[in-house]
Parts: C-alpha cells; sequence; structure tokens
C-alpha cells in the first residue's frame, strides 16, 4: 500500500547533515560533514546503474574549467564564473566582491547605489594581493566555500579560501613565499590597518609585514587573513575571528511542522567561532548579530558571531492540484465545459525541454481538474495523451533512436540534458526550471497510478538527481543549481558574467521543488521529499525577500522606481528580463506558472496592487495577462471575484502556454474564499 504524499511532513523533525558539492581528496581543504545522519538522497549506488543505461553524450562542451582533477564541474553555482570564465570572473562571497587575477586576487566591498531601474553592487577591486602565480584552480568547494590554489612553474604556492557571508579573505602558503598587495597596510598592535574607498580593511599574518606595509613573506605553513570592517563595527571584533581563517562549511537543514531550518556550519582553523554576515531574508536565533553592518544589493547585511548560522523559513506544503471542493453548481458547470474545451483543444506537446515540459506540466493541471470535477472521459483522454507523451521521454534509450524528447547523460558536465536543448540547457543553463514541470507531471500522474512511478523511475530519478543529489558521488553535483546561504537558485551553467551568476523566474524555481517534492511522494522517497520541501521553503522565502515583496523603506532601494526586481546577479538587481522589456514581463515571470502551492506569494493587499499597477496599470490585455490576473487574486476574496470577472474578457492570445483557460478560471474560483 503506497503512503499519502503528505504523511512524511507528520514524521518526527529530522536534521540533514549534507556535505559540500564536490569529489575531493582529503588533502583538498573539502569540508567535513557535520554530526547527525547522512541524508542518502539518491546515493551513488542507486543513479549509477541508472547512468549506465542512458546514452552517453556531451551535446555542448563546457568552457575550459579552473578546476583540480577529481572534483565535479561546478555550473549553476554563484562562483561559476570564477571556474569557467576567461578570463575569470567576479564573483559576490557576500559582504565581499572577489575575483581571481593573473597572479593573485583581487577584493572588496562593493559601492551600493540604486537607480530607476537597476540596484548596483558590482566587483570592487579595493585590495589586490600579487602571490606570484601564473596558474590558478578550484581545489575545493562545498556548501557555502572556495578553495584555490595558486601555482607557479606547475608547483603549488599556497591557497586562498573565501565563503559566502564571511569577511575574511585567506592565504595560507605552501612554500615560502612573499605576497605584495596594491596598498599599504600600517601596522598596529595586532593588526595592519589601510582605508580605501572609505572602508577599512585589516590585516592578520603569521608572516613578516615589511616595512613598506605593502608585502608580507610567509613561510610554509603561514596565513595572511584579510577583512572588511563593517559600519559601525569595531577593528578589534574582527580581528581574534582573523586568526583562525575559513577553512570549510558544511549544510544542515530541518522540516517541521510549519517551519523549515538551514544550518551552515563554518569549519575554521583551531576549531574557533568566526563572524558572519547575515543578509535580510536570515534571523539568526542564538548569535550575536551587533557587530555592525554592511551595505549590499540585497539591503543591510549584519555581522555576527557564530559557528553556525542557523534561520528558519516558513512551511510550503507541496500540492499538484487546487481545492475545488467549495463550487457552486453554476461555476461547476462553466468550468466543465471550458474544460472540454481545452481539452480538444490541447496542440501536439512541444519536442524541446521547456516548452514540453511546460505543456506538460499544463495537461497534468486539466488532468487534475477533470478527476475533481468527475470528468472521467476527459480525465482518461487526458491521462491517455499524458502518459504516452511521459513514456518517449522516460525511455532510457529513447535518444539512441531519436533526437528529441529523450535525455541523455553529459560524463564530462555529470548531468543530463535533453533533446532537444532550449535556452542553453545543453550548457546547463534552468535545469530546474525545465525537469520541474516534468517531475510535477510524473507526480501527479503516479500519485493516483503507482506502476507509473516505477514505470518512469529510471529516467525520472535522473532528472531529480541532476538536481538533488545531497550525498557526494561522481556521477552528479549535489544540489546543483540551489544555493543554501542565499536560499534560491542560480540560472546560468557557466555565468559568464561581470555580475555574478543570475536568476529570473523565482516562481519557476518554487514550482521545480515543488515537482520534486510531488515526484519524490509518489515514488515513496521520504528523503528526497524532505530535501524538497526544505528547498521549496526556502526559494519561496527568498523570492519574496528579494524578488517580489521586498520593504520599499529599505535604504537600499532610494532612487529605485519599481516594487519588484525582476533579475537578481550576485552584483546587481534588475528591473528587466532577458526576453521582453514590456512591465508586464517584469512580474508575471516572478509568478508564472501559477501553480496550486503559488499562495506563498499572498501577503499585503496594497503590495501586491502596487506590483500589479507597475505591470499592468492599463489592464490585462498584456503579456502574461493570465498569470497577472491569478496574482492579483492573491489580494483576498473581492480581489478573486474581480479577477474572474476580468478573466471572462480576456482575450485567448493571453493563455501562455503553460495556462489553460479551465485552469485560470479554476485557480481564480478556488481563491473565492480566501
Amino acid at each position: 500500500m503506497r503512503t499519502s504524499p503528505w504523511r512524511f511532513l507528520a514524521v518526527p523533525v529530522l536534521l540533514v547533515a549534507v556535505l559540500g558539492g564536490c569529489s575531493a581528496p582529503p588533502s583538498s581543504g573539502q569540508a567535513d560533514a557535520p554530526s547527525g545522519p547522512a541524508a542518502g538522497v539518491l546515493p551513488e549506488e542507486l543513479v549509477a546503474p541508472l547512468v549506465d543505461a542512458v546514452p552517453h553524450r556531451t551535446v555542448t562542451a563546457l568552457p575550459a574549467a579552473r578546476l583540480a582533477d577529481g572534483l565535479l564541474p561546478p555550473t549553476n553555482r554563484w562562483f561559476s564564473g570564477l571556474v569557467f570564465g576567461e578570463p575569470s570572473m567576479p564573483v559576490f562571497p557576500l559582504p565581499l566582491s572577489f575575483q581571481l587575477t593573473g597572479n593573485g586576487l583581487s577584493f572588496g566591498v562593493p559601492q551600493v547605489t540604486a537607480s530607476s531601474a537597476v540596484i548596483m553592487g558590482g566587483f570592487t577591486g579595493s585590495v589586490r594581493a600579487d602571490v606570484g602565480a601564473r596558474e590558478q584552480r578550484v581545489v575545493a568547494y562545498d556548501a557555502a566555500s572556495v578553495t584555490v590554489a595558486s601555482l607557479a612553474d606547475g608547483q603549488e604556492i599556497g591557497r586562498s579560501v573565501i565563503a559566502q557571508g564571511s569577511p575574511f579573505v585567506s592565504f595560507t602558503a605552501t612554500r615560502d613565499t612573499t605576497v605584495r598587495m596594491s596598498n599599504a597596510f600600517t601596522p598596529g598592535t595586532d593588526a595592519a590597518t589601510a582605508t580605501i574607498a572609505d572602508t577599512a580593511y585589516g590585516l592578520v599574518s603569521e608572516g613578516e609585514l615589511h616595512a613598506d606595509g605593502a608585502s608580507v613573506t610567509l613561510a610554509t605553513g603561514d596565513s595572511v587573513t584579510w577583512f572588511a570592517v563593517p559600519q559601525d563595527g569595531s577593528l578589534e571584533d574582527l580581528i581574534e575571528a582573523a586568526r583562525h581563517p575559513v577553512l570549510g562549511t558544511s549544510v544542515s537543514y530541518a522540516v517541521e511542522a510549519g517551519k523549515t531550518t538551514t544550518a551552515i556550519t563554518y569549519r575554521t582553523a583551531g576549531d574557533a567561532d568566526t563572524l558572519i554576515a547575515v543578509m535580510p531574508h536570515q534571523e539568526p536565533a542564538d548569535s550575536d548579530c551587533s557587530l555592525g553592518t554592511y551595505a549590499s544589493i540585497y539591503g543591510e547585511l549584519r555581522l555576527c558571531r557564530a559557528a553556525t548560522l542557523s534561520w528558519t523559513a516558513p512551511l510550503v506544503e507541496p500540492a499538484g492540484s487546487l481545492d475545488l471542493s467549495g463550487l457552486d453548481p453554476g461555476r461547476r458547470e462553466d468550468l466543465l465545459a471550458q474544460l472540454a474545451s481545452d481539452v480538444t483543444g490541447t496542440a501536439e506537446f512541444p519536442a524541446d525541454t521547456y516548452f514540453g515540459g511546460k505543456a506538460l506540466y499544463r495537461a497534468a493541471n486539466l488532468l487534475s481538474i477533470a478527476r475533481d470535477l468527475g470528468a472521467d472521459d476527459l480525465a482518461a483522454t487526458l491521462q491517455e495523451r499524458l502518459e504516452a507523451e511521459l513514456a518517449l521521454w522516460m525511455d532510457p534509450a529513447g535518444c539512441d533512436e531519436r533526437s528529441s524528447r529523450c535525455f541523455v547523460y553529459d560524463p564530462e558536465a555529470r548531468g543530463m540534458v535533453g533533446l532537444e536543448p532550449s535556452f542553453g540547457s545543453d550548457q546547463f543553463n534552468d535545469h530546474h526550471f525545465h525537469y520541474g514541470y516534468f517531475l510535477y507531471a510524473a507526480g501527479v500522474l503516479a500519485a493516483d497510478k503507482p506502476e507509473l512511478a516505477d514505470e518512469w523511475a529510471p529516467v525520472m530519478n535522473l532528472l531529480a538527481a541532476d538536481l538533488a543529489t545531497s550525498e557526494a558521488n561522481p556521477l552528479f553535483p549535489e544540489r546543483r543549481v540551489f544555493d543554501a546561504y542565499a536560499g534560491h537558485s542560480w540560472a546560468s551553467g557557466t555565468s559568464p558574467f561581470g555580475d555574478g551568476n543570475n536568476q529570473e523566474s523565482s516562481s519557476e524555481a518554487v514550482t521545480a521543488w515543488n515537482g520534486l517534492a510531488l515526484w519524490a511522494a509518489a515514488s515513496e522517497q521520504p528523503d528526497l521529499y524532505r530535501e524538497a520541501v526544505w528547498m521549496l521553503s526556502s526559494e519561496a522565502a527568498s523570492a519574496r525577500a528579494y524578488w517580489t515583496d521586498f520593504p520599499l523603506d529599505a535604504a537600499v532601494y532610494d532612487g529605485f522606481d519599481h516594487t519588484i526586481t525582476s533579475l537578481v546577479w550576485g552584483g546587481k538587481r534588475d528591473y528587466a528580463t532577458w526576453f521582453s522589456a514590456e512591465p508586464s514581463a517584469m512580474l508575471g515571470i516572478l509568478v508564472l506558472p501559477m501553480s496550486p502551492i503559488s499562495g506563498y506569494l499572498a501577503g499585503d493587499p496594497e503590495r501586491i496592487a502596487a506590483n500589479i499597477d507597475d505591470a499592468a496599470p492599463d489592464g490585462f490585455d498584456v503579456l502574461f495577462g493570465d498569470y497577472l490576473l491569478m496574482y492579483s487574486a492573491l489580494a483576498g476574496p473581492d480581489a478573486a471575484a474581480q479577477a474572474l470577472d476580468n478573466a471572462a474578457e480576456l482575450p485567448a492570445s493571453r493563455i501562455d502556454d503553460g495556462n489553460s483557460r479551465t485552469y485560470l478560471l479554476a485557480w481564480l474560483m478556488s481563491r473565492l474564499n480566501g
């Protein structure tokens, strides 16, 4: 007997310890796992035979990488541009910005400014250090840190470590060397200091700071650690922590009634506490966060003293259907009539991974509505079409026979690529957006027909592993796209950009983790389900904090003329999209596809109205007008009733290909009672 997908939420609180995202030799500096039970999500012994059963092919080779042998290519990371960029791109381990140079490294606190359509906090190279490098490569990475080896003549000189949330940059010599800096630091009793562009920087070293203040001689094993002093902060607070450089990080998470918890542990030399800058969405419960602040494009970052940074997010419960139990007979009949029309009008499914996935999602929602309304004939038609289409995609050997509607395993990039690709998915762009739709459709169908979960598991679990592996294995990186510190995902595979990685459609990211949870429930994988719920809840909280519902009175938004940021980068936040300059696109891409869990976007009715006014001031006959109508209904029952009236007049051309008029009406009807 298969269990309800919701029973997993009733288990006792589980603290899941997760290693960082690499397969590195012990000497690489990879962080150790924290104590606690291993997650065991999609481990090697499960996925290896599945990988063997699908064709192996590199559709598009990734760029050359600054990466040590044995490490999996770190696509879709906050630091991907450091690894793949040519030259190495800036990255943003807040509160700092950082870049590798030809002979060493450069970093600084970004200077934050706002204009009408962009909040800028790009790379600032205030401190530049020449370590004598002629080559640099990443030798370890984990949940929130990166270790870079500097080499000359093929021999290692030393290693640098940066970490998200850390105001420190350290370099540890692996042979005697001298580090030369672009700025002179004035010696003090316990640290040397320099003020650059109105920011105070400190330096602590076991080596010898020369009289010129611009060079440090290090013996083998010695370290030099630089740091940025926060606004209203004290140099003395940072000095002791600087003597214990960060070596690596690890993540644990918990799922319990009403909330999820994320905890990032920072491993340091000597196992001492460190200092961590927290983002606005993080509210640490047991840390001293009174040590000053840094400006950032996300808002004020508070500096805390802790070994582990822990915070919670409201629990978002997965869902694959709407609650239509309260429909009155008239609306039920209207919906049945529209359903018949939409089922008849369902076109051939597209062959690429994005639009093909959206079409599967659309049909799965129609199927759920047909089941709820008791429209058995229509449900049978949809079920047959969906099963036939998914059977093509889920054939492990499909790509041996055709060039679309199938998946291959890329043995170089270590991941699944669908044929035919779209939007650079062959370069590992947007995998969560694409595969989330497949997982959702499969989860909806297999929930009521368990044998489908067994039939589709060989390929569907590979799509899940591409996104959500959380036990180190050589076949897939751990949680390819999800950034635990930021609480959200990154969409670009190799991130060849000067402003870091980026994500546009926060709502499709949320939809991806909902789809993953539905598949995990249908296929009875409770550990995968817990992980999916954690990522779903985290992504939803960050989506509100940085895309749709940030506090407009915060200082960072002075001069910014909009109520949303539609494209979030490591180093800037844009009122822009990759595909359209239409105002409706800016909000539309943050709310589509308005899945059954989109209630997470509800909140202040005045803010929802303001967002709508910015996106569609003249009405809903605009790009993504259907999704904007659905979003407007989150302001309350009266707004839902008005949206339902407006939906009757919405032109068919404004119904997105991932939506249907049936689902639009059903979604609005489901909101009439709040």
